[in-house]
């Protein structure tokens, strides 16, 4: 069996795959990546050739102009790269094309997650557990004071939150990519069909999951709207835009945020929150915990977030385990 170290290495921009001579979701432009999901701090333009699923390569074209050297490659299915490695996309749960990536050389098996969560979602398939000699996860909520509530008691609020004052709006901060497409559908499960507003910033994200498959019902632009028109309406923003001018045109907005950080209401005041919404789309403390537990690998490799405290549960565990030390990545919520 190969060493993985030999063939597998973190580089302070992404994971150098050495065979293959490519990378994983690098930070800067490189001849072949290999993309997780389309979220700024894993997905960027300039590479020579780049790999991923076809949802989130429409995603990449959207947003940074991706075009020349896109390479599709559909749930399931296996690649060969250089270098006698295969990779594998494998559904990640974050966000609609997001992917784990499985790579197999030499008799070894890594499996990359990106970013990730094991929370039910509308708008994208399942996390996929998948056995490998290697786990290499991240840890953006890997403390133990992070665990999530169920998203139905989040949406319930901002629900009743609409029901108890019907003169307001309810404005809901949500990053552009993901959690205002989630928002939109746990919406419409719950039994809320009106029009949802949006801020025009995240109408072509929204369009592009409606061409992509997903029915988010009716949309309207807070632009096309009366101030009276939005009384005891839910409208959706990105986070920057809640307290901006732009805001001013709403009828008193109850300004939500749909955000893991909500869980730290210092995070809440900061942004003169009055109603947190504790909705993420990463893996929170007891998803990171039982999923390593659940692939059971020989090692675990550790990234972007709170590594040392998932470390030393490891440590406890009996696991071996490592943190990398890679740079240019965020929580998306912090990066708007």
């Amino acid at each position: 069996m190969a060493r993985t170290s030999l063939w597998v290495r973190a580089e302070a921009h992404g994971l150098y795959v050495a065979p293959a001579d490519c990378w994983i979701d690098p930070a800067r432009p490189v001849g072949t990546a290999l993309i997780t999901h389309g979220h700024a701090d894993h997905a960027r333009g300039g590479h020579s050739r780049t790999i991923a699923t076809p949802e989130t390569l429409a995603i990449m074209q959207l947003r940074y102009g991706v075009e020349d050297g896109a390479v599709p490659v559909t749930y399931g299915e296996t690649i060969r790269l250089p270098g006698s490695v295969q990779a594998t996309f494998l559904p990640a749960g974050h966000v609609l094309g997001s992917a784990q990536i499985l790579l197999e050389h030499a008799g070894e098996r890594v499996v990359v997650t990106g970013d990730y969560k094991r929370s039910p979602d509308p708008t994208c398939p399942p996390f996929v557990v998948t056995y490998c000699d290697i786990f290499v996860t991240e840890a953006t909520f890997a403390l133990p004071v992070f665990r999530h509530p169920p998203i139905e008691q989040e949406i319930g609020k901002l629900l009743a939150a609409r029901a108890a004052h019907p003169a307001r709006c309810v404005l809901v901060g949500a990053y552009a990519l993901g959690k205002a497409q989630r928002v939109i559908a746990q919406l419409r499960l719950a039994g809320y069909h009106e029009p949802i507003w949006l801020h025009g910033a995240l109408e072509r994200m929204c369009r592009l999951y409606e061409e992509l498959g997903v029915d988010l019902g009716p949309l309207r632009l807070v632009a096309d709207a009366q101030k009276a028109d939005l009384a005891g309406q839910v409208v959706l923003c990105p986070p920057g835009a809640l307290n901006d001018r732009w805001s001013r045109r709403l009828p008193e907005p109850i300004t939500a945020m749909a955000s893991g950080w909500m869980r730290v209401r210092q995070r809440a005041r900061q942004r003169n929150v009055e109603l947190p919404l504790i909705i993420s789309d990463h893996a929170d403390w007891d998803e990171l915990t039982a999923t390593i537990t659940q692939v059971d690998p020989r090692e675990t490799w550790i990234t972007h977030g709170r590594e040392d405290a998932l470390l030393r549960w490891c440590e406890l565990q009996q696991r071996r385990a490592r943190a990398l030390a890679l740079v240019g990545y965020e929580d998306e919520d912090e990066d708007d």
